[in-house]
């Protein structure tokens, strides 16, 4: 197992090290002058100069690419042009909403999806599964910001139970954070939900045709032991693939439903550097975002051998 850990992360090297080329490649395949950009329509042709040496682009490609690349590998991600603050002071900041929105989100879209699935795949070809799987596909069907927008407008403004916009840090009660968190975090959930429960499903049904659980229902055993306890053991692997492949739509998610409910995340950090052209918040933002899928994904292999005994590495 270590050394498999120790693998894992070698060959990570080379796709960070790609990620951290294409992300700073961001400076000079944007359309336009960077610096131009930054500076302005009123900005005069020393404004425009100065804000290219910040930037680095009067020196060689190579030469500023080997400078960041060294700075970032001791945790210096730069510091942004319009606040003149560290990006890491910046991400530091808003990493708890955007933090608590995935991990809430992530909770309600297994425990919703995953009976959901199972569910459809007993219950094939009845109304039951057709309501399941109608109701996937319309969650993977409407893009985030509608929906977001659809339960602001009913339980925000039209029925006053939840609040529309903006974000209470957990240090301050339970239910003040998890009361502006419930409408993003379904909104966002919607479509890992409809993800989830579509492979759960179509595992399933795969799973019930084996002939160990004929015989678990020929001996008798409760067809809730045989569906969640038989079964769904045995599919888990194809399941836990699916929810860390989801991190990445969760990732994505979360820079709309943020934008939406105005939620002071990073993924509005992300649309309001975007927005200014504020590049080093950019690129940190997009690196921190690629290590962390990269990090699922060695996670989720690492949980292979839980749910199912007979992987070994």
């Amino acid at each position: 197992m270590l050394a498999f850990v120790v693998r894992r992360i070698i060959t990570t090297i080379p796709v960070m090290a790609f990620v951290a080329l294409f992300v700073f490649s961001l400076l000079y395949i944007a359309p336009g002058d960077p610096a131009a950009i930054i500076a302005g329509d009123q900005a005069s042709p020393a404004d425009v100069e100065r804000i290219r040496a910040s930037l680095g682009l009067d020196r060689p490609y190579l030469v500023r690419f080997a400078e960041w690349s060294f700075r970032v590998i001791q945790g210096d991600l730069g510091t942004s042009i319009f606040t003149n603050l560290p990006v890491t002071q910046l991400i530091a900041q808003r990493i708890e909403p955007t933090l608590s929105l995935m991990v809430l989100t992530l909770i309600f879209a297994v425990v919703i999806a995953v009976p959901m699935g199972v569910v459809a795949a007993w219950k094939a070809g009845s109304w039951i599964d057709k309501a399941a799987m109608g109701f996937a596909v319309l969650g993977f069907s409407v893009p985030v910001f509608v929906v977001g927008y659809l339960l602001a407008y009913f339980f925000a403004l039209k029925l006053d139970w939840l609040p529309v916009q903006g974000y209470t840090p957990f240090s301050q009660g339970l239910w003040p954070w998890l009361r502006n968190l419930i409408l993003p975090a379904v909104t966002l959930g919607l479509v890992y939900i409809a993800l989830i429960a579509r492979i759960t499903r179509a595992t399933m049904l795969e799973v019930l045709q084996q002939d160990y659980v004929r015989t678990a229902q020929a001996k008798g055993v409760a067809q809730k032991d045989v569906l969640f306890l038989h079964s769904l053991k045995n599919a888990a692997v194809p399941i836990v693939t699916i929810i860390g492949i989801g991190i990445a739509l969760l990732i994505g998610g979360a820079v709309v439903t943020e934008s939406v409910f105005a939620i002071p995340g990073l993924g509005r950090l992300t649309v309001d550097a975007i927005l200014r052209r504020d590049y080093p918040v950019i690129q940190g933002v997009v690196l921190m975002f690629s290590l962390v899928y990269v990090l699922v994904n060695l996670l989720i292999d690492l949980t292979y051998t839980l749910v199912d005994p007979r992987i070994r590495y």
